[in-house]
């Protein structure tokens, strides 16, 4: 019996030197082991929709990212946008009535009236969002000042009225100007597509600086707010609304949401 105790007191001593052992290797290949490399977000692509004091816009952002820590990038970066964007021009007096003339042709019996002309851009920009503020964690806010420069390729287009002393529908012009501002004979809107074949096309530039607010709480979503000013300037006069002078400038506020993802 003593001999066998004294050989399961080996045993027991041998087990614990070898686990002994194994642990403190274990620990050394951990310590010994490279880091992970993280790698850091250099792309961003997102799309957003704007309210402007003047309008609407829609448009989309494609962005190289440049970390300012590339262990961090989601939280501190530098950007340069590319960014494509659709506008439509809105005059402050327009406002949308219903017709009390009975519609006997096709289109909306709603139309805005004294309006003449419709007026879109299609815009093209490159330019920097420059780190204000990063986030001290991942659910703060980082705040980004945005300046872009671009051109503009502006689209006016015709607005036509359905009116009951005319079977066809009728655009603003010095023979149609006295049914086209009587609300006794107008029916409403001819619709969008009446005029798209007399669009004119009127070549500008743009400019635009905003605050960008990125609530992101995951480094591979894009989720951000902007207010900021817009300016457009067309190389002619732009006319919205009846006995009005056209403008060449546009001058506006807006706020924006946004979302995306980046990798």
């Amino acid at each position: 019996m003593l001999v066998c105790l004294c050989w399961a007191g080996y045993v027991h001593a041998q087990a614990i030197s070898h686990a002994t052992d194994t642990s403190r290797n274990n620990v050394r290949q951990i310590h010994q082991a490279p880091p992970k490399k993280i790698a850091a977000i250099k792309h961003e692509v997102s799309v957003g929709f704007r309210l402007n004091t003047n309008g609407w816009s829609a448009y989309s952002d494609i962005a190289k990212i440049k970390p300012l820590d590339t262990r961090r990038s989601d939280m501190f970066y530098k950007a340069r946008v590319l960014q494509i964007e659709l506008t439509e021009k809105k005059d402050p007096k327009e406002e949308k009535i219903t017709s009390e003339v009975s519609n006997s042709t096709s289109g909306s019996s709603k139309y805005i009236y004294g309006k003449i002309n419709n007026f879109y851009a299609l815009k093209l920009g490159l330019g920097f969002r420059k780190m204000i503020a990063g986030k001290p964690d991942p659910g703060a806010v980082s705040i980004h000042w945005l300046n872009l420069f671009g051109v503009s390729l502006g689209m006016l287009k015709p607005y036509y009225l359905n009116v009951y002393s005319d079977p066809s529908a009728i655009k603003y012009n010095s023979s149609t100007q006295a049914d086209f501002l009587n609300q006794q004979v107008i029916e409403g809107n001819a619709g969008f597509s009446k005029g798209l074949g007399e669009m004119k096309f009127i070549p500008g530039i743009h400019f635009k600086s905003a605050l960008h607010f990125d609530f992101s709480t995951n480094k591979k979503n894009a989720i951000a707010a902007e207010t900021g000013i817009n300016v457009e300037y067309y190389s002619s006069a732009v006319t919205l609304m009846a006995n009005e002078s056209g403008t060449p400038y546009f001058v506006d506020l807006f706020i924006a949401l946004q979302f995306g993802r980046r990798w």
